[in-house]
């Protein structure tokens, strides 16, 4: 029960950027489930590039100290560039146009696990709202 708690808190309280980028990952997640390839050579690339670009740009936000102090951050900094890097080894020849793919089933997936998601986020956040209202005065949320 303590978890699902903390994770309805953490869902509730995200910006708007931060449901983005679970978006993101929720469409390249879909992706992958669709067109997985085990081929140890995507993923060995995919790690090097995560790598290299990972340091750039933890030394474009400010260096070690950074990265130390907000460990999220430096996830996805390294997260990324392994994301974007397999993404377009998997889909590379397959009709793709930009980021969405032929198959009309595929595309309609992502998209109702992307508005599932968001649909969650909006549900719990209206929730926090509603319980942090004491009589006729509401504390200020920011949604």
């Amino acid at each position: 029960m303590r978890q699902i708690k903390l994770l309805t808190g953490y869902l509730s309280s995200l910006s708007n950027g931060r449901v983005v980028l679970w978006c993101y990952l929720i469409w390249y997640l879909n992706t992958v489930a669709h067109h997985f390839d085990p081929a140890p050579a995507i993923w060995l690339n995919s790690l090097g590039i995560s790598a290299l670009i990972g340091v750039a740009l933890i030394l474009s936000v400010g260096g070690i100290s950074s990265a130390r102090r907000d460990k999220r951050q430096t996830l996805r900094l390294f997260a990324m560039p392994f994301c974007v890097s397999s993404f377009s080894s998997l889909i590379k020849g397959k009709g793709f146009f930009l980021v969405l793919p032929p198959e009309p089933s595929e595309l309609i997936s992502n998209v109702l696990c992307c508005l599932a998601f968001v649909a969650t986020v909006i549900c719990l956040r209206k929730k926090r709202q509603v319980t942090s209202c004491t009589g006729t005065t509401c504390a200020s949320n920011k949604i």
